[in-house]
């Protein structure tokens, strides 16, 4: 059986009605209420013109038949609605990073050949400077907020839209229709990820069982599954426009959970995280890397919220080091930090397991359809095979990337008449099956003949208690060819005491990473740069390290 998005959220909406689907301060939304909402806007879309023009079979894999929703918007129930009712009306809805400054915004919506977008007003003025040269952008829908910006011309208040008691439009969705993912441009510009309905859903939207990885056959054995959950609270930090939040939201869906958003949506407020895991009973909370598991654990520290609830944390994004892993274990009984690995171009692929006194990073087990190919993508490794060759899954994976036959071709090998992903990250598959992942080869460093891996570097520095926060990347040399340096952000206390050299930070590296690893230089920053999801900034990185020669 192939599904839909929307066959699903109508069906467990049916079944669940009344439970509690989106919590966000004082704003509560039942699983009906919900998909109500986005039918809607789905009708909205559909009077508009927008949907599928040209069917999928008649398409090439880097192709796009459908209008495309662009979701320029901070975590709510708005953000989840959007993806939903653009799916119910045939339309392929896509993320916009709201950090994004003009000329980023004009490249993505210019790139992805926008017909809709749906902002914070908080965006407006950034819209209203490029809207004009945006000739195929004809739908303005705006969400209200606290920003007082005036609605724009030509634009519609999303709330009259979700208000308004309309009928579903008359479409069917189709399993080929697409849910389109950019990636975040750190290491180079953002591409935009297409995937078939029913591929993303089955990968990453909660279509196999979360034990047993089985894959579902009906709609009706989804919606047991979720009449069978007792509405377990998630909480989701990452902002939406990061594509693990996204598979969180609609995994929540498909499998019967209440989604909770901390009710501060324009940065990373761990108070007010700490207080709303209390207040809502949190069980699960989702991170991005130690960038904001770190200012979590601080407000956890201080006792000023209870969160016995929470017994998960879910990492994936960036890499969570084991100090900070060690650190939460510590500071919250029995809790259990889970690892996920995956990218925009693979989805969900394994995942790791750290407990009290068994905490460790980089290895992890792997999913059904994950495997190592080799260096030249001709052949799968096998477990054991001491050669080191590119992650990459099978099975349901996209069908490429938008108006790039290239770069498809060359992501998406054939190998024995099957279709892998391999966006770019170096791994070993070990004896036993479990898979080693080393990191993204984009930032890999090529140092002295030598391969260094950057988030090996960075979890050796972040162990020293005095780092905030660190990135590694390489810089010329003329005697390695590159060098590796460190930019790092050191704690409050540590600023404070003002005693914290370079030459620390390096020796204590030493105690877990091989010499020639090392950096050359550890370049001092206030505040390390990331993407709202908590991703380095690998561009920024290298314009440090280059700033300040060694």
């Amino acid at each position: 059986m192939q599904f839909t998005v929307p066959a699903v959220a109508d069906a467990v909406a049916a079944a669940l009605g009344d439970r509690p689907l989106i919590v966000q301060g004082d704003r509560r939304y039942t699983y009906r209420q919900i998909v109500d909402r986005s039918n809607r806007l789905a009708a909205y879309l559909h009077s508009r013109g927008l949907g599928a023009q040209t069917e999928r079979g008649e398409l090439a894999g880097h192709e796009v038949g459908q209008d495309l929703l662009g979701i320029y918007a901070y975590n709510g129930p708005e953000f989840v609605e959007s993806l939903l009712g653009a799916f119910r009306a045939r339309v392929a809805p896509f993320n916009v990073n709201y950090r994004y400054v003009k000329n980023e915004l004009q490249y993505l919506l210019t790139d992805s050949g926008a017909s809709a977008l749906v902002y914070h007003a908080a965006f407006a003025p950034r819209v209203a400077e490029i809207r004009d040269d945006l000739p195929d952008l004809r739908v303005l829908i705006q969400i209200a907020d606290e920003s007082g910006n005036e609605l724009l011309d030509g634009a519609v208040d999303y709330e009259s839209i979700v208000g308004t008691d309309v009928a579903p439009p008359p479409v069917e969705p189709s399993p080929d229709d697409l849910y389109v993912l950019y990636t975040g441009g750190t290491t180079g510009m953002p591409k935009g990820v297409l995937w078939r309905q029913h591929d993303i859903f089955m990968t990453a939207f909660g279509g196999r069982n979360m034990v047993t990885g089985e894959k579902a056959q009906s709609v009706e054995e989804i919606v047991g599954r979720a009449v069978d959950n007792p509405g377990t609270r998630l909480m989701i930090l990452p902002p939406l426009i990061h594509g693990a939040a996204q598979w969180a939201a609609m995994t929540a869906i498909s499998t019967g959970q209440t989604l909770v958003f901390p009710a501060v949506v324009d940065r990373f407020d761990a108070d007010d995280v700490v207080r709303t895991i209390e207040r809502e009973q949190v069980l699960v909370a989702t991170v991005v890397g130690d960038a904001m598991a770190r200012p979590l654990l601080d407000a956890i520290k201080t006792g000023a919220a209870d969160v016995s609830s929470l017994s998960v944390v879910a990492n994936g994004g960036a890499q969570l080091t084991p100090y900070v892993k060690q650190q939460l274990i510590d500071a919250k009984a029995n809790l259990i930090v889970v690892d996920g690995v995956g990218s925009s171009e693979t989805g969900a692929q394994m995942s790791h397991m750290s407990a009290p006194g068994a905490v460790s990073t980089g290895t992890f087990n792997a999913g059904p359809d994950t495997c190592v190919v080799t260096e030249d993508f001709t052949a799968v490794l096998p477990a054991g095979h001491e050669g080191l060759g590119w992650l990459a899954q099978r099975g349901f994976v996209p069908l490429g990337y938008k108006g790039d036959a290239a770069k498809t071709a060359a992501t998406f090998p054939v190998i024995d008449g099957v279709r892998y992903a391999t966006p770019g990250d170096r791994a070993r598959h070990l004896d036993g099956g479990a898979i080693e992942l080393l990191g993204r080869d984009s930032v890999t460093i090529n140092s002295g003949g030598e391969k260094i891996f950057a988030e090996e570097v960075e979890s050796a520095i972040a162990s020293h208690p005095a780092v905030r926060d660190v990135v590694v990347t390489g810089r010329p040399s003329e005697r390695w060819g590159q060098e590796v340096v460190a930019v790092v952000a050191l704690s409050e206390d540590a600023l404070a005491d003002n005693t914290i050299a370079a030459d620390e930070l390096i020796r204590h590296a030493e105690s877990s990473i091989a010499r020639y690893k090392l950096p050359k230089a550890v370049v001092f920053r206030p505040v390390i740069e990331r993407s709202p999801a908590g991703k380095a900034d690998y561009r920024w990185a290298r314009e440090q390290a280059l700033s300040e020669t060694s």
